[in-house]
């Protein structure tokens, strides 16, 4: 017998599987609050079963299509393996707390939005990750921006902008590793072709926030939280400025 004869993938068919996952997840999320790697396993054998069933697909072909698509991304995968590694060190190490430490030191009311980006954008930059910089240093800053007055809110927007102007500019980001592996491209050129569209936000973001952080210019600065975090960050970790000399290797490199 012959193969069946494969139908033209539409954009009907594209988005079939994909309102399907939509709809799953939020079933997961939202009733019956279970971990979303289910509904997203069970996607996955919904689109396989669209390319079987509708497209003329055969198991073995998709198969291989997923084994040639892990293929792609093996190289990214390692780099992000490796990545979770040095991230992991440099907390420990010091490196991270470093960066923050010296960050908090720089804070003044009357550059307190811009600064918050930039130290931001620095320790996302280093680590790869706008998550672990919101969790870290964002949630220290959102602390000093109360004790300024600054709107919890705003202060949430300056730390969110330098997180993920860092991360999507960070060799050591996972999404920067993973989409030029999957385009066919190295990482340094695409990096180089998000600045483009990456430095002119930033600097209309940092542009907006030194505006509106003139409002809190004559503010006094909450001493009592920032030096409660540098002691804490003295008592536990290794702070040396040579640490920072790491990532500047590492990304310059």
């Amino acid at each position: 017998m012959g193969s069946k004869v494969k139908k033209e993938t539409t954009f009907k068919h594209a988005l079939i599987p994909l309102l399907f996952l939509i709809g799953s997840l939020y079933y997961a999320i939202q009733i019956a609050h279970i971990d979303v790697h289910i509904p997203i396993l069970v996607s996955a054998f919904f689109a396989a079963g669209v390319a079987v069933f509708t497209l003329g697909y055969t198991w073995a072909e998709i198969e291989e299509g997923m084994i040639e698509t892990i293929k792609m991304a093996l190289g990214a995968i390692i780099i992000l393996m490796i990545i979770g590694m040095v991230v992991g060190s440099w907390i420990q190490s010091g490196v991270v707390p470093t960066m923050i430490f010296y960050g908090l030191k720089i804070l003044s009311p009357g550059i307190f939005l811009p600064a918050t980006m930039i130290i931001c954008a620095v320790v996302s930059i280093a680590t790869g990750s706008s998550w672990t910089t919101a969790a870290t240093v964002g949630i220290a800053l959102i602390g000093v921006g109360e004790g300024l007055g600054i709107p919890r809110n705003v202060v949430a927007g300056a730390i969110i902008s330098g997180a993920y102007m860092g991360d999507k500019l960070s060799p050591l980001s996972d999404t920067t590793n993973l989409a030029p592996a999957m385009a066919g491209t190295d990482l340094f050129t695409h990096i180089k072709h998000m600045l483009y569209t990456t430095v002119p936000s930033f600097i209309i973001s940092i542009t907006i926030f030194g505006f509106l952080g003139m409002k809190y210019t004559g503010e006094a600065l909450d001493t009592h939280t920032i030096n409660s975090i540098l002691e804490t960050l003295q008592a536990n970790f290794n702070l040396n400025p040579l640490l920072l000399l790491i990532p500047v290797i590492v990304i310059g490199a």
